[in-house]
């Protein structure tokens, strides 16, 4: 992919706003995300789970993703999620995908300092972006992650293992979590803002959906610029498809396209919402 991640993210702490980081799963989620960027004028990160990759393969993932962008006028990229498989991060790095999340908060400081070293060369020789995490995020995710906090490290650590991993971008724990909460999270901008203090690379927040918009100012303000979000595209995705389904079954009108329509609609203005919360419309000129 001819668009950087780094650059994109980098441009965006510069600027003071956040670039979307959006989950999908299939044609329909993709599509719908594009076209909340397209409306918006904003970057994007079309984001991939290692469940949907797995389920749908790299080589026809990456093929969706070429034809849905081929003729976008704003800059999207395509970023693998959470992936602690090194197989998987492989794959996807020998198809040029922009950026990878290679996930080694499951493994112990050592070794996730060797693995994120060994990850981020074979991704830069091959032109892709890496993102670092080494601390869990709290929360499971399409099948990776943990509801408890495995390793947790001081901002300086953090910045240390970036700088010797040379890592592109970094997630740190930054009291949110993974799936919708059933409790008011205790938020930690001032971690954000601690990290960013110590190096000039893209910080990650991880778990955006359920915040508010006062909320993501705050980290955006602390130094975030890659905000991820994806629940907020299934809940979308699902209320859409049944309030449709309940209306077709009323009516006894029984018509796909209308179906897709309606899931598409509903995708994109709650993505292009969170464009505007994230203050990304309108920057798409720049990378």
């Amino acid at each position: 992919m001819d668009v950087s991640t780094r650059a994109m993210t980098r441009t965006a702490r510069d600027d003071g706003y956040a670039v979307p980081a959006v989950n999908v799963f299939d044609e329909l989620s993709m599509r719908a995300v594009i076209a909340a960027a397209t409306r918006t004028q904003a970057p994007l990160i079309v984001q991939i789970s290692v469940k949907t990759v797995r389920s749908s393969g790299t080589a026809f993932t990456t093929d969706l993703f070429r034809a849905l962008t081929r003729d976008v006028t704003v800059p999207v990229a395509l970023h693998l999620d959470h992936c602690p498989d090194r197989a998987v991060l492989d794959d996807v790095i020998a198809a040029g995908w922009s950026s990878v999340l290679f996930d080694a908060s499951d493994r112990d400081l050592d070794d996730a300092v060797r693995e994120t070293g060994e990850v981020t060369a074979a991704a830069h020789a091959a032109g892709v972006d890496v993102e670092s995490e080494i601390e869990n995020i709290l929360g499971v995710e399409d099948g990776v992650g943990s509801d408890a906090s495995r390793h947790a490290y001081s901002v300086e650590q953090l910045a240390d293992v970036a700088a010797r991993t040379d890592a592109d971008l970094v997630a740190p724990q930054l009291g949110t979590s993974h799936g919708l909460y059933k409790a008011d999270p205790v938020l930690l901008p001032e971690r954000a803002a601690g990290l960013a203090a110590l190096t000039d690379r893209p910080i990650v927040l991880h778990g955006g959906t359920g915040l508010s918009a006062a909320d993501f100012r705050s980290f955006i303000d602390a130094g975030v610029s890659k905000i991820n979000i994806s629940t907020a595209v299934k809940h979308a995705y699902m209320r859409a498809s049944l309030a449709h389904l309940e209306q077709a079954r009323a009516s006894d009108s029984w018509d796909p396209p209308k179906l897709v329509t309606a899931i598409e609609s509903a995708v994109t203005d709650v993505i292009a919402e969170h464009v505007t919360w994230f203050g990304a419309d309108g920057r798409a000129g720049r990378r």
